[in-house]
């Protein structure tokens, strides 16, 4: 035996074991350092959201009501003119307001995760059309139907997933710019749907969706809050469930195969996570536009992909909320609807998106 090359064998091996020892500690930190940040972040989002909930409640017509019976009122447990204005037209709206945007930040989050492009989220790819036209169905020629917008935007959302999935595939395997493609063209399958609704209408239903098309919180419901609440602890329970399956698909499905995941299971449930969360926020409020696309990437920036998800929620939370309360109270724009807001935010970040996009692949 040559006692030199055991000397040098010992010393790599010590190498090697000091190098993976460095690496796990730089991880462990990384990994310290990402949940303290993401712990930070999400702090204060809840304390924005907590400061616009307060101000969407007390900017709505509340100076005729004692101070005193305002956080009651709050809560159901005073009558009258506090009981009407704030139990039942302020609380709604902002909980609904809050509670859609959290819905519409998780799926868009979901979507462009799972596909691994921004440009994929549920208003984009046409999920959010099949809803406007099944919750548009329901409100034109039976409004009665208890919790019927909702039932008929899901049903709408869903089969359009169903119609995309099936059009989006190439050779066995989904193409994610094609899906893009496919859901825009049904989307504007489904605008047509909804005018030639408008045509055998009456006037009164007609004025009624309109409102809604645009995109609002105005004529929330404590109905409505409950539909919201409902899906958002459902839609959040399963993203939570499904998180270590989209992490590992991040990888790639050949990797995320190898390391136990059903790919194909896993991507239909999380489309159709997606499609639910949106649908019934649409049901709801209406279609309001781009806060599905600019939440994910907005959270991505501030903890990084694999804390996206979670984060997302309250971001989309604080945009549409904050949207509200300037679409009712800020200067020289209100009163308008809060899609118009949502709109003027994300159309210009969409515009900019697809032409750094363009920039990239000509590169």
């Amino acid at each position: 035996m040559d006692p030199s090359r055991d000397t040098t064998r010992d010393t790599a091996r010590d190498t090697a074991a000091a190098l993976r020892t460095a690496t796990v500690a730089r991880l462990r930190g990384a990994h310290r350092a990402g949940v303290r940040r993401a712990t930070l972040v999400a702090c204060a989002l809840v304390l924005m959201l907590l400061a616009l909930l307060v101000t969407s409640v007390l900017l709505g017509g509340v100076k005729r009501i004692p101070a005193g019976d305002i956080l009651p009122a709050a809560f159901g447990m005073r009558t009258g003119l506090a009981d009407y204005v704030i139990f039942r037209i302020r609380m709604p709206r902002a909980l609904a307001a809050l509670l859609a945007g959290a819905l519409f930040g998780l799926a868009g989050a979901l979507y462009q995760r799972l596909l691994r492009n921004p440009l994929a989220t549920p208003d984009i790819v046409g999920i959010a059309a099949g809803a406007g036209a099944g919750a548009t169905t329901m409100l034109l020629f039976a409004p009665a139907v208890p919790f019927g917008a909702s039932l008929a935007g899901l049903g709408g959302a869903f089969a359009l997933v169903a119609m995309v999935l099936a059009l989006s595939r190439r050779r066995g395997t989904m193409d994610t710019y094609r899906l893009i493609l496919v859901g825009i063209g049904l989307s504007g399958v489904c605008t047509a749907y909804v005018n030639y609704l408008f045509t055998v209408a009456g006037q009164h239903g007609i004025a009624q969706v309109m409102r809604w098309l645009v995109g609002s919180v105005n004529d929330a419901t404590w109905e409505g809050v409950s539909t919201l609440a409902g899906a958002l602890a459902v839609c959040g329970l399963c993203a939570a469930l499904l998180g270590r399956s989209l992490g590992s698909m991040a990888l790639g499905d050949q990797l995320a195969q190898g390391l136990g995941t059903r790919v194909g299971g896993a991507r239909i449930a999380a489309l159709l996570v997606g499609a639910a969360a949106a649908a019934l926020a649409t049901s709801v409020t209406g279609p309001i536009g781009f806060v599905s696309l600019i939440s994910g990437p907005i959270a991505v920036r501030l903890v990084g992909a694999d804390r996206s998800i979670a984060l997302a929620v309250p971001i989309g939370a604080v945009i549409v909320l904050g949207a509200d309360v300037l679409a009712q109270h800020g200067p020289l724009i209100s009163p308008v609807p809060t899609g118009v807001l949502t709109a003027l935010l994300g159309a210009p970040y969409f515009v900019w998106l697809i032409l750094r996009r363009r920039q990239g692949a000509t590169a």
